[in-house]
């Protein structure tokens, strides 16, 4: 469906004064009511005036509101106007915006960061159109169009009472102050902007409106100098608010400069002004609020004295002005009483009355008299009349006033007079502050001046539009009609012209009788009827109405006379004139008599002064006699002289509400005062005209979508033309101009509505195809998808079916296989079973019937045996039983018998008989034995018979016994058995039943158990799960923490060494930035030198005496030449007529005097130094004279006999030459000849013997050399002079001692030849080798191939073998194309040598030698002569004499060429010439050359780099300045030059570390390199010397890139559309800026690009370090970065959406420059960062929270103020786009709230990089090094 827009309109307003509303039905023709929506929904009808049946003001589009001009706007109204304002200042936060030629601005009531130097510095030389609407764009136009168009300027800041027009002035002349710098060193622009807080304490006061508000009117004039710097100013005041002194309203005070008094009053210097509280005093405490917020009037006193003095007011003035502000306080608090009705008087010893006299200086008796009395004076007598008490009260407040006033003008005199320049005028800047229109409930004579001077100020204003206007539609040559705007000349005629309103109120002063009355009925009789811009009220006669061209004001008509007579008592007067101060004696000189008050001064609001531009000294009484009204009349004429003379630029101050709420926005107010300042006039009259213009290539990129392929044509104009003939049907609305399109108001309008159509209709076309295309892709799609899911589930579905069919077949197997083994196996076990059971039972049944037999055997045996123990026990009973018997009958015998045998063995006889028996029975026994003996044979024989038979039987029996036995032991054990399974049963019975028992206490107790453990299981489950959560919460805390821990030591180390590489580098940046600093005090010292020395004498033509220092510094400037001083003189010639500086001017001559007698002392010690190590060179040369008289004998004698050789050589050759002269046949010198093979042969001879000798006086220089090292026991390096002077004096009496040690000298260096020949030797051997292993490595590898090619078959190995071999001939090709190009050099370099040959013998040979050919003279001469030796015996040394010093400093340094000669050198080549010099000073021990040659080199760099134009960065190229940068501009700014110095100077501070002897530097060197380090001197100090010129020379080429580079920034990263298309160009109002669109002379990104590379090849052409190169480009792209970003935060029109686009696709251009040359890890790209984030943050969403945290963690190179700023610019170009809302902004700042961060906006673009040179060691060797002959340093020789 298609939706339809109804337009948009604004219906008035009582609360908001416009509303918006949106139609809801369409409009016809003679409808009176319109159907409307709000804004909030509601729907109400709008009647129509039906007088006028004007329609509502039409709505402009979304995407012009909020344009930094209102003249861009396509419908300029009223509401528009303000709705543009309202949306500015509240949304975006802006609070300036154009109006035409007009600046608005709005008092934000808070303290933004838009003012500081970086502003400044941001505009300071742009069009006021190319950057946003600011104060310092209006400064800075009115600025350079003072310098291009060599006309005086006005600012006109105009606005009510708290507006802020006293800020934005002093703005303005900050802007001054700050761009165009002091013409001298008496800091005129800080005086300047010093007496903006004396005029403020002294005019300014708090109000209901403003705390800081401008009571006066004051017009600035800031002089100029022809070169635009400020040299001093003037200013002058207009309609000082008098009345304040006296009367306050409520929440008002007084002036500023009484309550900072009566603050500092507890300060020793104020106590004898006795004041107190500003409570305490009547002038000060009416308000009843004495006290602003958040200022402190005793800080704001300091601030005030220290303006004083910096303007000169000494202490004593000072004192005295604060005496008299004090004496006005306590004349406030005179209380005076009523004596009676007509009289008054003033109590006697008034406290206050007393402290005013003392503190005036007058006498109390006079001054009490005055106050309470008149004189009258008729034509006889005089007479004293006393007065009420209200006429003294009024005489008493007009004395205060008058006072105050004299002491304003005072002040005012004084800082004219501080500010006064001191040399001639040559243009101005004037700011005018002064009160604009204004209308209160009771308006009096002070409003109707104020109304007046706005008008005079309208009516200059109307014109200078009207007069813009015509220029404009002239220039451009189209038709244009008068406009028709408001002219207030009428209104003007009615004030000023003759029986005005001024006239009459003049006329009436005049009057003896004359009343306010009287007043207004003259008014009436003479207006009332002949003007229509005066009225009279209804229900007054002491008022009348005059129709301003802001509004109708009523004026009251009490107070006008006494207000324009403004008298004071004259006795009074006088009084004061009798004064004792002198100050005010001072400030009443020049008082005349004036008329005292005729009658009782009515009670006015205010009381004006007015402080004409100049007070001469004797002018007539009738001068003084003027009133306040004729003056002001005649000073406001004298303003609109001055300002009619100037360009006026205008600044309308607006208030935007009256609570001083910040950026709170009242539109009642704001109306009010936007009609009256002229801001909606300009609007009219630029309605009334074409206020939108275009030119045509703007027109042409904005409207191309309108216009079809056809109509588009080559030339634009023609096809603008078509285009709006089509589309514009009436051509009233449009103008076609010279280079620019008019439209009428709301045409602009009209063709973005057919844009937005149109790309809306293009938008619905895309989107449809594009939706059409995506449906019908995710249709096919789904359509793909659906068919393979139906292939896949069909397939799936099939070998489902197969898999079941194959599963049952299986699953029948499975069955039959198994049911059958089953059964086989029931039958298996079946049939075991029975086998089993059977096999059991038969067993069972047998093992019963063994049983019963065994039992039956067993019970018979047992019987058996147990009836056999029972008999056996049976007997051994009765055994025992008779054995005892026996034994116990036997012991009684035997004790019987024991007891004879002891009586009988008491007895002899009893042994007797004894021994009788025993042998008697010994007789028998033995008798006994035989018969025993016979027995027992007898015996043993039946015995042995009886074993035979027994051992038979006993056979038999042991086999029945063993039978028995065993049966018997199985029976006992089968009982045994028995016996023991009965028992084990029965224990088995118990063990069951405690089993059981335990059994059943073990199944309680481990029920009981298992319980308690499952509880306790789960119970341990629960805590093993809380162990782990609290495990892996501890792991987790504890690996975050050691994250953390990690993370936080990483950072805090990374932190840390970022601190310590921030600190290295801000000391490198400061010691970088003393060095400038250094060198601009040098500079500057210099300069003040010569114009003192130019002012002390003219120097004559062709002379010039050289300062005293100079002189004593001959050896350090040894360089300076006449051609040098003549240009220094004419570039200062023109500083001569500059005035200078006295003080300043003293303490240089003194700081001179201090260093010149410092180094006089400085130069006596060091003679004294010099006499003391004499006179001890002296006593040592006495001593060692003696021990080497013969050796110097010796070396003399030596040395005679080689000069005689050498005589003799010479007198040889001589001769040679004039025999070859004396012949003049035309054969005796050609080649082949008897004579020439002579001279050849001699030649070569001679050369030889020549090479013989200089080897021979090279061995005794370096003898002497090392002798004088020997000898140098105390000497230092500073004094190598006399050494040499004594060595001088021995060459006579020790040469044949030197040449002895000369020749032991000389076999040292044949021995070393020789170590030098076997080193080459063994080195060759090496390479040899090295050859060998290759050659063997080769060997190898072809084998390999060949191998492998032998594996391949035929075909492949043809292949590969053609392959093989064309590498081979290739590689062998570039072989031999090397030793060809080396053939060819050698070639050419002996064809060099060979020339210089035939020059030398065809200067021998005289004019025969002309004829002979070059071939001829190749075969004969390149044979004979020794090249090689030449170059072998080179040491890379360069010899020149003492006086050609200069020559080469000036052939080398000064006059060299970087674009010319020096293009073709070997990078660094002066470097290493100057080094080669340097080296053949040390080894000569030469110490002063050493010093001078790097003193004057040092010199002579920063000579050639000081040449040129030193434009400043902040002064404003104009056309004169441009014309002149480009007349002087020389080598100093050419980047060239000082990238070429640049890299000399970095290769010789590296050859200097390089061949220093340092070991941490020859680590880099080649043997041969370590030979040619120095020996003799250490230079450390100059290589820091050569540092800091390296540091000089990078900062010089930085600002050379940067002037170069400045231009092209902006435009070609912000303005020009890289991507075509992208971003249309908005209409922009009257302040055009500079075009998107390539133009001729435009900058584009590509001249960038080109620039930097020309940069890139530049340097490295020149041979700068790497290192450096990438220093130098990331400085480059950190000023493309700043300045990008700055010009970005500062211009609305910028910051969109496609410009986003367009700012990083140039960003990508840049970094593909940097991969392009390979400089990504130079640091470049980061300082791109910010930029990078600021597009980005134009192109990210902005409305969500999320898109708020996106931004935040996205953009942190960039501040908060940046991001919000960037937010409030943010402009959609197109209707699709929408704005960011406050909400929003609001989000981001309390997310950004604690970044820690400088409040700074914009970047600064002045930060240079503190740059470090690391050490880069050279490879080339000093001994190949050839010197050009286009240097013209054939001085030189090599050594």
């Amino acid at each position: 469906p298609v939706s339809f827009t109804f337009a948009r309109v604004w219906i008035p307003d009582a609360d908001e004064v416009w509303k918006s509303a949106e139609l809801t039905k369409n409009y016809k023709h003679g409808d009176s009511t319109l159907h409307l929506t709000l804004e909030d929904g509601m729907d109400i009808e709008h009647k129509l005036d039906d007088k006028t049946k004007n329609l509502p003001h039409l709505r402009n589009p979304d995407i012009l509101v909020g344009e930094n001009d209102l003249t861009a706007l396509s419908y300029l109204h009223e509401p528009a106007v303000l709705h543009n304002l309202k949306v500015r200042f509240t949304d975006s936060k802006l609070i300036y915006t154009y109006c035409g030629i007009v600046l608005v601005a709005i008092n934000p009531y808070e303290n933004l960061p838009i003012y500081g130097s970086d502003i400044i510095n941001a505009y300071s030389g742009q069009n006021m159109g190319d950057m946003d609407p600011h104060i310092f764009a209006v400064a800075e136009e009115a600025y350079k169009q003072m310098a291009r168009d060599e006309r005086n300027q006005s600012i006109i800041v105009s606005g009510e009472s708290g507006a802020g027009k006293t800020v934005s002035a002093k703005y303005a002349m900050r802007y001054f102050a700050t761009v165009s710098g002091a013409a001298t060193e008496a800091n005129v622009e800080e005086k300047v902007l010093a007496s903006n807080p004396i005029m403020e304490a002294i005019g300014n006061a708090k109000t209901t409106r403003n705390d800081n508000s401008s009571r006066f009117g004051k017009y600035i004039e800031i002089g100029f100098d022809k070169r635009y710097r400020i040299i001093g100013a003037n200013m002058r005041t207009y309609l000082l608010e008098k009345s304040r002194v006296v009367f306050q309203a409520d929440e008002e005070r007084n002036y500023h400069i009484f309550y900072q008094l009566c603050a500092s009053s507890h300060l020793p210097e104020f106590k004898n002004l006795k004041l107190g509280s500003a409570d305490v005093f009547h002038c000060t405490n009416q308000g009843r609020n004495p006290v602003i917020d958040g200022v402190d009037d005793a800080k704001e006193m300091c601030t005030t004295q220290h303006a004083f003095s910096l303007l000169g007011i000494n202490e004593l003035n000072q004192k005295g002005l604060f005496q008299v502000l004090a004496a006005i306080l306590h004349l406030g608090n005179v209380e005076i009483k009523d004596r009676d009705s007509d009289s008054s008087i003033i109590p006697p010893n008034n406290r206050h009355l007393t402290v005013f006299c003392e503190l005036m200086g007058v006498t109390y008796q006079d001054m009490s008299h005055w106050l309470c009395h008149k004189k009258l004076k008729t034509a006889q007598e005089t007479y004293i009349k006393p007065i009420p008490r209200l006429q003294a009260s009024n005489a008493r407040d007009a004395l205060a006033k008058h006072i105050y006033a004299k002491v304003f003008n005072w002040i005012v005199d004084h800082v004219n007079k501080s500010l006064r320049a001191t040399v001639k005028q040559h243009s101005f800047i004037g700011v005018l502050d002064i009160y604009g229109f204004e209308t209160f409930e009771i308006n009096s004579f002070e409003q109707f001046c104020i109304n007046y001077a706005n008008e005079k100020l309208q009516q200059q204003f109307n014109m200078h539009v009207f007069k813009l206007e015509q220029e404009e539609y002239l220039k451009e040559q189209i038709p244009w009609t008068l406009i028709d705007f408001y002219d207030n000349q009428p209104c003007i005629n009615l004030i000023e012209a003759k029986m005005g309103v001024l006239d009459l109120l003049d006329e009436e002063c005049k009057m003896p009788k004359g009343s306010d009355d009287s007043w207004a009925q003259k008014l009436y009789n003479t207006h009332l009827k002949t003007c229509s811009l005066f009225e009279k009220p209804r229900m007054s006669n002491k008022a009348f109405i005059i129709q301003h061209f802001a509004d109708k004001v009523q004026y009251q008509c009490d107070g006008f006379l006494e207000k324009n007579k403004d008298t004071v008592n004259e006795e009074q007067i006088n009084v004061l004139k009798a004064s004792k101060l002198d100050l005010l004696v001072e400030l009443f000189q020049d008082e005349e008599k004036v008329t005292s008050p005729t009658g009782t001064a009515p009670g006015g609001r205010t009381r004006l002064s007015v402080k004409p531009k100049e007070v001469r000294s004797g002018a007539s009484s009738k001068e003084h006699k003027k009133t306040v009204g004729c003056q002001f009349r005649n000073s406001l004429a004298m303003l609109m002289e001055t300002l009619n003379a100037t360009t006026p630029h205008y600044v309308r101050c607006i208030k935007p509400n009256d609570l001083k709420f910040p950026f709170t926005f009242d539109p009642k107010r704001a109306v009010q005062q936007l009609r009256a300042c002229g801001v909606l006039e300009t609007i009219r009259i630029s309605a009334a005209g074409f206020p939108s213009r275009w030119t045509y290539q703007e027109f042409f990129s904005r409207y191309r979508v309108l216009m079809k392929q056809k109509d588009v044509l080559s030339d634009r104009r023609l096809t603008c033309r078509n285009v709006l003939e089509k589309l514009v049907q009436d051509q009233d609305k449009y103008q076609f101009g010279k280079t620019k399109i008019f439209f009428r108001a709301g045409q602009v309008a009209y063709l973005e509505k057919l844009r937005a159509d149109k790309l809306r209709k293009a938008c619905v076309r895309i989107q449809k195809t594009i939706r059409c295309w995506l449906v019908r892709k995710k249709y096919l799609r789904k359509k793909h998808a659906a068919i393979t899911i139906q292939r896949y589930t069909r397939g799936h579905q099939a070998r489902c079916l197969v898999k079941y069919m194959r599963q049952t077949l299986a699953a029948i197997t499975i069955q039959k296989f198994q049911r059958m083994c089953v059964q086989r196996k029931v039958y298996l076990q079946k049939q075991a079973a029975a086998l089993v059971m059977q096999t059991i039972l038969r067993a069972y049944m047998a093992r019963q019937k063994y049983q019963g037999l065994l039992r039956n055997h067993k019970a018979v045996f047992i019987q058996k045996h147990v009836r056999g123990w029972l008999a056996r026990q049976r007997y051994k009973r009765s055994l025992r039983a008779i054995v005892y018997l026996q034994c116990c009958i036997r012991r009684m015998k035997a004790k019987k018998e024991l007891k004879k045998l002891k009586i009988e063995a008491r007895s002899v006889e009893h042994f007797k008989k004894l021994n009788v028996g025993m042998e008697n029975k010994i007789m028998q026994l033995q008798r006994k034995l035989d018969e025993q003996a016979k027995d027992n044979r007898v015996t043993s024989e039946r015995l042995n018979c009886l074993e035979t038979s027994h051992a038979v039987e006993s056979e038999k029996l042991k086999v029945e016994v063993s039978k028995l036995k065993g049966i018997e032991e199985e029976a006992k054990n089968n009982a045994n058995r028995v016996t023991s399974l009965l028992e084990q049963l029965e224990r088995l019975r118990k063990e069951l039943t405690t089993t059981q028992k335990e059994k059943k206490t073990i199944e309680d107790w481990a029920t009981k158990y298992r319980d308690e453990m499952e509880k306790m299981v789960a119970e341990l489950k629960q805590q093993n799960g809380l162990l782990k959560t609290e495990k892996d919460d501890l792991n987790r805390m504890i690996k975050e923490q050691s994250q953390q821990m990690t993370e936080k030591m990483t950072r805090a180390l990374a932190e840390e060494t970022q601190q310590l590489e921030s600190d290295l580098n801000e000391e490198r940046s400061r010691y970088q930035n003393l060095l400038t600093e250094h060198l601009r005090l040098e500079e500057r010292y210099d300069d003040l030198k010569e114009e003192i020395t130019l002012s002390v004498s003219v120097p004559k033509p062709g002379h010039r005496r050289t300062d005293s220092t100079h002189s004593s510094n001959g050896s350090e400037c040894t360089y300076n030449s006449e051609f040098a001083e003549s240009e220094e003189s004419s570039r200062h010639g023109e500083d001569v007529t500059r005035g200078m500086d006295t003080s300043l001017t003293l303490k240089l001559q003194k700081r001179v005097t201090e260093l010149e007698q410092e180094k006089s002392s400085l130069r006596n010690e060091l003679e004294n130094k010099e006499d003391q190590f004499q006179r001890a060179r002296v006593r040592d040369d006495e001593e060692h004279k003696k021990s080497r008289g013969a050796e110097l004998e010796y070396e003399s004698l030596k040395r005679q006999e080689l000069d005689s050789e050498n005589k003799k050589l010479k007198h040889d050759l001589t001769a040679m030459r004039q025999s070859l002269l004396g012949n003049a046949g035309a054969g005796a010198g050609a080649p082949g000849s008897p004579p020439y093979k002579v001279l050849m042969d001699q030649l070569n001879s001679s050369c030889e013997e020549l090479e013989v000798r200089k080897e021979e006086v090279l061995i005794l220089r370096s003898q002497l050399v090392s002798q004088k090292e020997a000898m140098q026991h105390k000497e230092t390096m500073t004094e190598p002079v006399h050494y040499a002077e004594d060595v001088h004096k021995m060459k006579d009496s020790g040469a044949i001692t030197q040449a002895y040690l000369g020749l032991k000298e000389t076999n040292r260096l044949l021995e070393g030849q020789m170590q030098q020949q076997r080193r080459s030797y063994d080195n060759e051997v090496e390479v040899l080798r090295g050859e060998l292993q290759s050659v063997k490595e080769e060997n190898n590898r072809q084998q390999q191939l060949l191998a492998q090619n032998l594996q391949l078959p035929p075909e492949a190995r043809i292949e590969a073998s053609l392959q093989h071999e064309i590498t081979r001939l290739t590689n062998e090709n570039l072989d031999l194309m090397e030793q060809l190009e080396k053939q060819d050099k050698t070639i050419r370099k002996l064809k060099k040598q060979l020339k210089v040959f035939s020059k030398k013998i065809g200067e021998m040979g005289g004019k025969e030698g002309d004829t002979i050919s070059p071939g001829q003279m190749v075969e004969e001469t390149v044979r004979p002569v020794n090249i090689p030796r030449r170059e072998k015996d080179f040491q890379g040394m360069l010899e020149y004499k003492k006086e050609d010093e200069l020559k080469l400093v000036k052939n080398l340094i000064l006059e060299l060429k970087p674009r010319g000669v020096a293009v073709n050198l070997i990078p660094g080549l002066p470097a290493y010439i100057l080094f080669m010099c340097l080296r053949h000073a040390d080894y000569v021990n030469d110490d002063q050359k050493v010093r001078t040659l790097l003193t004057s080199t040092i010199n002579s760099i920063k000579k050639i780099l000081k040449e040129g134009c030193n434009v400043g960065a902040n002064t404003v190229i104009t056309l004169v300045t441009i014309l002149s940068f480009y007349l002087c501009q020389k080598r100093g700014d050419d980047f060239e030059t000082v990238s070429f110095w640049l890299s000399n100077t970095c290769r010789f501070l590296h050859c200097l570390k390089q061949y220093s002897g340092d070991e941490s530097f020859m680590k880099h060197n080649t043997p041969k390199q370590n030979d040619h380090c120095l020996s003799n001197f250490d230079l450390a100090e100059y290589r820091q010397v050569l540092s800091d010129l390296a540091i000089q020379i990078y900062q010089q080429l930085i600002k050379c890139m940067e002037n170069i580079l400045q231009p092209m920034i902006v435009s070609g990263m912000l303005e020009h559309e890289t991507i075509q298309g992208v971003s249309g160009v908005k209409p922009t109002g009257l302040r055009k800026r500079t075009s998107s669109i390539a133009d001729e002379g435009t900058y584009t990104l590509e001249s960038i690009l080109r620039q930097l590379s020309a940069f890139h090849s530049t340097m490295c052409q020149h041979g700068t370090d790497p290192e450096l190169i990438k220093q130098v480009v990331k400085q480059q792209f950190y000023i493309i970065g700043a300045v990008t970003l700055n010009n970005l935060l500062l211009r609305k029109d910028m910051c969109s959406w496609s410009k986003g686009m367009q700012i990083r696709y140039n960003v990508s251009q840049l970094e593909e420059w940097l991969r392009d040359k390979s400089l990504m890890l130079c640091g470049a790209k980061e300082t791109l960062e910010p930029l990078i984030q600021a597009a980005q943050l134009l192109q990210v969403k902005k409305k969500t929270d999320e898109d708020a945290e996106a931004i935040c963690s996205m953009c942190n190179s960039l501040s908060t103020s940046q991001i919000v700023k960037v937010l409030n610019l943010y402009t959609p170009v197109n209707e699709f786009e929408e704005r960011v809302s406050v909400t929003f902004i609001r989000t981001i700042q309390t997310r950004l709230r604690d970044r820690c961060e400088t409040p700074q906006l914009l970047m600064d673009t002045k930060i240079i990089y503190p740059v470090t040179f690391p050490f880069n060691p050279s490879s080339l060797a000093l001994e190949t090094i050839q010197i050009p002959g286009s240097l013209n340093l054939a001085f030189l020789t090599r050594v």
